[in-house]
């Protein structure tokens, strides 16, 4: 994983990401990797109200949109980075806490399909594949709200292209997050501006982080 977000991964990204300024970021990290296009984003401001209700280790992720993707459809999505231990709980119990969150909005908004992404430094499953996504059915067929969709991504099982200057979105914010290749992670910032962008605000942080 990239050094830039150790220690507690959550926390400082959310800390970089959590505002209306960085949208930009967070919309583009969800478009590619749910290969979806947002016309709106919008944060769900409980996030950092609440964050002291729950257990350190949970981490309450990194941060919690509400979005309408271009076919109209009506989201929300959580991202996290997950440690080693209790994989399927923590993935599990951070879809219930985003889902249910939706109650805090107090906006008149209906309920929406929530997804979650969930980054992780290991390899967890027999796939291949470094993205993955799990999907539990509802038993309420007449509806897909309640559908439980989570994206996982393995970070460890990134393969850099072998061609760098042919290097594509999701190639980028894969090579930026395991931040193992340098020649892939130079060609990711100089490529991409939101990884730029990203890059930039975590080099702030780290500054301004040995100041105090």
């Amino acid at each position: 994983m990239n050094r830039k977000f150790v220690s507690k991964s959550n926390r400082i990204l959310r800390k970089v990401l959590n505002s209306e300024k960085n949208l930009d970021i967070i919309g583009d990290i969800i478009e590619t990797f749910l290969d979806e296009q947002i016309s709106q984003i919008k944060l769900n401001p409980y996030l950092e109200k609440y964050k002291n209700q729950l257990p350190s280790e949970e981490d309450f992720g990194i941060a919690d949109v509400r979005l309408k993707l271009k076919n109209g459809t009506e989201l929300n999505v959580g991202m996290q980075f997950i440690d080693g231990y209790y994989v399927q709980n923590k993935m599990l119990l951070y879809y219930a806490q985003i889902h249910s969150a939706q109650l805090l909005y107090n906006d008149n908004r209906k309920l929406a399909k929530t997804v979650t992404i969930n980054f992780l430094d290991f390899e967890y499953s027999h796939s291949k594949q470094c993205i993955s996504k799990v999907q539990i059915p509802s038993k309420e067929k007449s509806s897909k709200i309640n559908n439980v969709e989570m994206y996982i991504v393995e970070l460890p099982k990134f393969v850099v292209p072998s061609c760098l200057n042919n290097m594509n979105k999701k190639d980028g914010w894969l090579a930026f997050l395991c931040g193992n290749n340098k020649n892939a992670v130079d060609m990711a910032i100089k490529k991409f501006p939101n990884i730029q962008k990203l890059n930039s605000l975590l080099n702030e942080y780290w500054r301004n982080e040995r100041m105090l």
